[in-house]
């Protein structure tokens, strides 16, 4: 009984999942909090874009994009690839 209610917590612990974003595309973002940082990737931090609000892709780095940051921050800058709304 114990294992089944563990399995059963299990599966409906899971996280939301995040996708990464494409070029060309304006993404919302999924994550509580995305920093978006000025000059590079891991860089000085420039400002916060909060779940609900859009990031355009305009560069992929791997694990960072670079594109134009709305919202709150109306700016070009870097945030960390993963943390899209599928």
């Amino acid at each position: 009984m114990a294992l089944a209610l563990a399995a059963s917590l299990a599966v409906t612990a899971t996280p939301a999942y995040s996708a990464d974003g494409t070029v060309g595309q304006r993404e919302t973002v999924c994550a509580q909090d995305l920093f978006v940082r000025v000059t590079a990737p891991h860089g000085a931090w420039m400002g916060t874009l909060y779940r609900g609000q859009t990031f355009l892709v305009e560069k992929d780095n791997g694990d960072w994009v670079y594109g134009f940051a709305y919202g709150d921050i109306n700016r070009r800058g870097w945030v960390q690839d993963g943390w899209f709304c599928p």
